[in-house]
């Protein structure tokens, strides 16, 4: 495949809950894609939809119209063969440390179980090895914490853990819906420097999902802004940032702390007063595309 092709993408998806009459869009008309060795930021506020983007990437809802796309080719629904591939190709990183262990289960069972189930060629001594690595790699000391159970682990171990398992399929993309949101502040920076090293180190796609702007920027390299089942905003991080064009996006933008700025001196002094208008004219179909640059768009909103 080229390596300038997308590994995995969605193509013109929309998922749809409620009735007929009264039809819900989780999605609507959403397009991005993951490429090996960058990181996506999909970023909106609780309820936007950016969850029922990752549930559709990890099949966990069927798209009711587009298609999802992997490594250039349509996922069908009845082969095996290459939905097998995909799964362990797509790995994902929960929200929840807490309740993505199992209790009853010690830390080298989460991580052996995945290599049972994939790599069923290794014995029992190159699975312990196995082990040992992904631990390394997260920078976690394998004689201390392998034979621990879960609750004996903080929340941030908890989470390297999680990392640890999705890599144990050898993954080409990773999703990490809110993976630093439920931890203490003091660890969520060693996260987010694991991850940016994972997908350094092993040319990794990454889907990170937040409604954190300032972790985004950290991580990402391109950002999606999603309100309402719609992507409103997208392209590269420093240009949506610096430049926001979409109201929306701006908005968004307000409620992140400056230092160089006084409370006082809002940045977005029209969007902060016209807050219902804008999340009102936003959840409408936004079909038109607009370039602002050169990897900047957005769907401007109905007059």
């Amino acid at each position: 495949m080229n390596p300038a092709s997308p590994i995995l993408a969605l193509d013109n998806v929309s998922k749809v809950f409620g009735s007929a009459e009264k039809p819900v869009y989780a999605a609507r008309s959403v397009s991005f894609a993951l490429h090996s060795g960058r990181t996506l930021a999909l970023v909106g506020e609780s309820g936007s939809g950016k969850t029922t983007a990752a549930r559709l990437i990890m099949r966990e809802y069927m798209p009711d119209e587009g298609q999802l796309l992997f490594r250039g080719s349509p996922l069908g629904k009845d082969d095996a063969r290459a939905i097998k591939a995909y799964r362990s190709s797509v790995q994902m990183v929960f929200q929840d440390p807490f309740s993505s262990l199992n209790p009853a289960h010690t830390i080298r069972y989460h991580l052996e179980r995945p290599l049972r189930l994939h790599q069923r060629n290794l014995g029992a001594a190159e699975r312990k090895a196995a082990v040992e690595e992904l631990l390394q790699r997260v920078k976690l000391d394998p004689a201390i914490v392998m034979g621990k159970f879960p609750h004996e682990l903080s929340g941030g171990q908890r989470q390297r853990i999680s990392i640890a398992r999705a890599l144990a399929v050898n993954p080409q993309v990773i999703v990490a819906d809110e993976p630093t949101s439920m931890l203490d502040v003091s660890v969520r920076l060693g996260i987010l420097n694991l991850l940016n090293d994972m997908k350094a180190q092993l040319g990794l796609a990454l889907l990170y999902i937040t409604h954190d702007i300032a972790t985004a920027r950290y991580v990402a390299e391109d950002i999606m802004v999603m309100y309402a089942g719609q992507i409103v905003e997208w392209g590269d991080m420093e240009s949506v940032l610096d430049n926001p064009q979409h109201p929306y996006t701006r908005l968004l933008l307000s409620a992140v702390p400056d230092p160089d700025r006084r409370f006082s001196e809002a940045r977005f002094d029209d969007e902060l007063n016209s807050i219902e208008t804008i999340r009102r004219q936003s959840a409408l179909p936004q079909p038109e595309i607009q370039q602002v640059s050169q990897n900047h768009f957005i769907r401007p909103m109905p007059a």
